[in-house]
């Protein structure tokens, strides 16, 4: 199995910055394709953005010159860079991982596509 723990997550300001990490383990042969997702309350789950081993990033459009994604394939850890920070960015962040390679091109990437999930981390931001 595979084992996904995410960290960063908290509160700040808007205009602020945080970087979430999430920690993989377990059989990692199997994370070719790896992403962050998040959920505010009351509403579904939606894609922010995804890498996979060959390099293709993908982000949503909403997060687009403000987010990064990253990883470490020798720490088997996933980051995401979150920069100027708004309060519509206020949700609970996932990290999840997908056996196959994804390219989702100026696609948010789908939550259908991963198998793996962890359990989340809380982000806010005020204003």
């Amino acid at each position: 199995q595979v084992q996904l723990v995410e960290s960063g997550g908290g509160s700040v300001q808007a205009g602020r910055s945080l970087r979430l990490s999430c920690a993989a383990s377990g059989y990692t042969y199997n994370t070719y394709c790896m992403g962050w997702f998040r959920q505010a309350p009351g509403k579904e789950r939606e894609g922010v953005a995804a890498i996979d081993s060959d390099g293709s990033i993908s982000y949503a459009d909403s997060v687009k010159g403000r987010f990064t994604i990253a990883k470490d394939n020798a720490k088997n850890a996933l980051y995401l860079q979150m920069n100027s920070l708004k309060p519509e960015d206020t949700a609970m962040y996932f990290c999840a991982a997908g056996p196959r390679l994804c390219d989702y091109a100026d696609y948010a990437p789908e939550a259908a596509d991963f198998e793996y999930w962890g359990q989340g981390t809380q982000v806010t931001v005020s204003l």
